[in-house]
């Protein structure tokens, strides 16, 4: 059986059973979630969450720290289960308990002063004596849907900062990578979280679609095709979401780059999680006087790849391919650069029996009448693309429909700069990929069709609360004078002050 099977042997229960990708052995079997168990979920969530909030984010955050504690103290099995589930590497999952460690001192500590009462200064003449400031509230119950290419990270990493704005929080997860959201769920319980502040709803798309319908923000991540339904029915509502898409990445490689810098940063960005990932390097321009050299290089590189099923660190580079119908996506990207004249230096083949893999795949002689270069592709693959300079490579990196994250690579900082700024991306990275998303305090999030909203930074908690903004009178008079009736007199004297302190007569 595999994992898009459903088992109905159970006549009470309907379950999915989950798969190892790597071997294709059921490894585990989960429920499927109706509408109704998703809306008591909710309700459940809805009646915990006051209590949540009250107790405060510094509260909150000491809890926290007993949560990065579990992790430490469980980190090879929830390594261990996500390896098992979603079938990458090791180090792949090492990166996603460092990412949630870190990601629950963040946010505790930096939750207070994020989530402060903010003091605000006018210079309006009529609200002269007045303090004026604002002051955030949970929203209350949000809703996250996971993708099934980061178990952990954009499912329950998501959750660390809505719950430290003091939201309860239900979270459904791939139906392809459930367990670990399942693991987390047990982790709350052992830590002591208070009972049904954060609660897992497993099930396929049905289930994500009530969440959708009852939580009050929804936190999506996953492709555009279902980010637009997700952001057409949280509209109907009119409730918050925020949204992180698709992607294609592009990597420009400048003629003063360092092209061992270059290579490492291309084959990484490319690679990591076996490509499938929204920020992964989707396709390089590289300037014409270092291409060679560069391609060379990288195909050295590619060759030296492993891939295979992980059985430790160490043991392989690239693991299996998670989601059974992105073969078929990576396949037809290939057959179809082929058949446009492109040529395949390293790789190109799936692999099947056992698992699911790919072949890490190097390809040039492409250009933009390839899927390769303008569709996401989400697997192990780069494309690569000579052009004569940089604007050329700027202008063919903008030509596309998503906007998540690009990066530069060149050793001349201010030309780098300069050429950022004319990337049409919510994330560039200078000499780097993909690091940016390990840094809490910047924001991440997508133009075009790569999503609404961001994670990390400010925004990235703030999102998950309701703004209200406050204005005192702490000295008021019985009557204005600007109120009715009103007093022509004292209308005169705000227009003579007006041109007084703003009229052009002020050099």
């Amino acid at each position: 059986m595999t994992r898009t099977e459903i088992d109905t042997t159970d006549d009470r229960h309907t379950q999915i059973a989950v798969d190892d990708p790597s071997t294709g052995a059921v490894i585990g079997r989960i429920s499927v979630a109706s509408a109704e168990q998703v809306a008591d979920a909710v309700a459940r969530a809805r009646r915990a969450q006051p209590g949540w909030a009250d107790i405060g984010p510094r509260a909150r955050g000491q809890m926290f720290a007993r949560s990065r504690q579990w992790f430490i103290d469980h980190q090879q099995e929830i390594i261990d289960s996500i390896v098992a589930e979603n079938g990458k590497a090791e180090e792949d999952a090492v990166i996603e308990v460092v990412y949630c460690v870190t990601a629950f001192s963040y946010w505790g500590k930096q939750a207070p002063r994020l989530l402060a009462e903010t003091k605000v200064r006018s210079l309006s003449p009529l609200v002269i004596g007045r303090s004026m400031y604002t002051r955030r509230e949970p929203i209350g119950v949000v809703g996250i849907i996971g993708p099934w290419n980061n178990p952990l990270i954009n499912s329950f990493g998501d959750a660390i900062p809505a719950l430290a704005a003091g939201n309860a929080v239900v979270l459904k997860p791939s139906e392809y990578t459930p367990l670990t959201a399942l693991l987390m769920e047990r982790m709350a319980k052992e830590c002591g979280w208070p009972k049904n502040v954060f609660q897992v709803v497993t099930g396929a798309g049905a289930t994500g679609q009530a969440l959708v319908d009852t939580a009050d923000f929804v936190m999506f991540t996953g492709s555009t095709r279902t980010g637009r339904a997700v952001a057409a029915r949280a509209g109907e509502r009119l409730i918050p979401c925020s949204l992180e898409l698709g992607g294609k990445d592009a990597l420009i490689v400048l003629s003063d780059a360092s092209v061992e810098r270059a290579v490492n940063v291309a084959l990484h960005g490319a690679l990591f999680n076996g490509g499938q990932m929204c920020t992964s390097v989707e396709r390089v321009y590289v300037e014409a006087s270092v291409y060679d050299k560069f391609v060379t290089r990288l195909h050295e590189r590619f060759n030296e790849v492993k891939l295979g099923k992980s059985t430790g660190l160490g043991s392989t580079d690239v693991g299996a391919m998670t989601f059974p119908p992105q073969v078929a996506t990576v396949e037809e990207h290939i057959e179809d650069a082929l058949e446009r004249g492109a040529r395949v230096l390293a790789g190109g083949h799936t692999l099947t029996s056992p698992g699911r893999f790919f072949e890490p795949t190097l390809l040039v002689d492409v250009d933009h009448s390839m899927k390769c270069m303008t569709e996401e592709t989400f697997g192990p693959t780069l494309p690569v693309m000579k052009v004569d300079n940089a604007e050329e490579a700027i202008e063919l990196a903008n030509d596309s429909r998503y906007g998540l994250q690009a990066s530069i690579i060149g050793k001349n900082m201010a030309r780098a700069r300069r050429l950022a700024a004319q990337l049409e991306a919510g994330c560039v990275t200078i000499n780097d990929a993909q690091t940016n998303y390990m840094a809490f305090g910047l924001p991440m999030g997508g133009w075009k069709e790569s999503g609404l909203g961001a994670r990390h930074g400010a925004e990235g908690i703030r999102k998950y609360t309701k703004l209200q903004a406050v204005s005192v009178n702490r000295f008021p008079m019985n009557r204005d004078p600007h109120m009715i009736p009103y007093s022509p007199s004292f209308y005169r004297l705000v227009l003579r002050g007006l041109k007084a302190v703003y009229g052009k007569a002020r050099r």
